[in-house]
């Protein structure tokens, strides 16, 4: 066995490797930035990436989709009251609630559109005034964004200052400064809501307010956890020695290095902005009509969810999504951006 062995493989198939000592070093794949890094493991959760796509398809439809329908959301008309949804390519799909007709409680069904001979075509229906109500729909979504992003944008501003020279600066400085976040944060949101719309009238303003009053608490909290970590580290100490202003420390070295955790923050705050609007809409102390928000047509549709439960389940939809798509994509970047949170 031996010999046949040796006729197969003989001595010439077979060379020494060379080594090459300089290429011990090299590193094959180009390194990454913080950045590019966070930027791989977002591209890598799905449920991230699904929510970024819808969030930026109800954003795009809260701009384009009150011009779509063709009808003015705020015109009324009274012969077209509540009809149920009827969509021109969809009405002769079976199993879509898209036909025009409407099943009672008894379980019969009815035909608004054949029995107030309506020949206009309504997406999502109309409400008790004859008001289309695919166009509020959007500009519901519209209004219910802005204030939760102005909300959020004051927070920010407000919560990192606040919180960056708090951690900052320390010892006396902080405990007063702890003091009254503790004293806010003991305020219940509502009584500063009805506080407002006592001085204000009820609508975006006075709930931005509200929203904004004890919404950078929580921001500013977090902030000032990331300032008393990293202010005593080299490269804080290094600037200061070289004779750096304290706010040019905070703003120029210290915040920076806190983005990733500022973002998260920012993410998760914005549904629970969206969510505390709906609700003070629903319980009347929000937008008044004839404005519309996802809060005044969840509070419409309440009234009327055993007769025309569209009304109702359309904005419900909406605002669900609104609601778990930035959470999901709250938990995608606090996964890439958060280091504590890596493997």
């Amino acid at each position: 066995m031996t010999n046949h062995s040796d006729k197969r493989f003989p001595k010439e198939m077979f060379q020494p490797a060379h080594y090459d000592s300089s290429l011990a070093e090299k590193i094959e794949k180009p390194s990454l930035n913080f950045w590019q890094d966070a930027y791989l493991r977002v591209k890598k959760n799905k449920a991230a990436i699904v929510s970024f796509v819808i969030l930026l398809l109800l954003i795009f439809m809260a701009f384009v989709g009150p011009f779509m329908s063709g009808y003015d959301g705020d015109v009324q008309r009274a012969e077209h009251s509540n009809l149920p949804p009827r969509i021109a390519a969809l009405e002769n799909v079976d199993w879509l609630p898209f036909d025009g007709t409407l099943v009672n409680r008894n379980g019969v069904t009815l035909t608004p559109y054949v029995d107030k001979q309506v020949e206009e075509y309504y997406w999502f229906g109309t409400d008790k005034y004859g008001r289309d109500l695919f166009t509020r729909l959007w500009e519901g979504v519209q209004i219910s964004l802005l204030i939760a992003f102005l909300a959020t944008v004051i927070d920010m501003i407000i919560g990192v200052s606040y919180g960056a020279i708090s951690g900052y600066f320390g010892g006396r400085v902080d405990n007063v400064m702890q003091r009254l976040v503790e004293i806010l944060t003991g305020i219940p949101n509502l009584v500063i809501v009805i506080l407002l719309i006592i001085i204000l009238e009820p609508g975006i303003l006075s709930i931005t307010l509200a929203l904004a009053i004890t919404g950078w608490t929580t921001m500013a909290r977090v902030v000032r956890g990331q300032v008393l970590k990293l202010k005593n580290q080299e490269f804080a100490l290094a600037s200061k020695t070289l004779g750096s202003t304290d706010m040019r420390i905070i703003f120029k070295h210290l915040l920076p290095n806190m983005v990733g955790v500022i973002i998260i923050n920012t993410m998760f705050t914005i549904p629970s902005a969206i969510f505390f609007e709906a609700f003070l809409s629903f319980i009347g102390l929000g937008l008044q009509p004839p404005d519309a928000s996802l809060g005044t047509l969840i509070e419409n549709g309440f009234k009327v969810m055993l007769l025309y439960p569209y009304q109702l389940i359309v904005p419900s939809v909406v605002i669900s999504l609104l609601m778990i798509t930035f959470n999901l994509l709250a938990d995608g970047l606090r996964d890439a951006l958060d280091p504590k949170m890596r493997d």
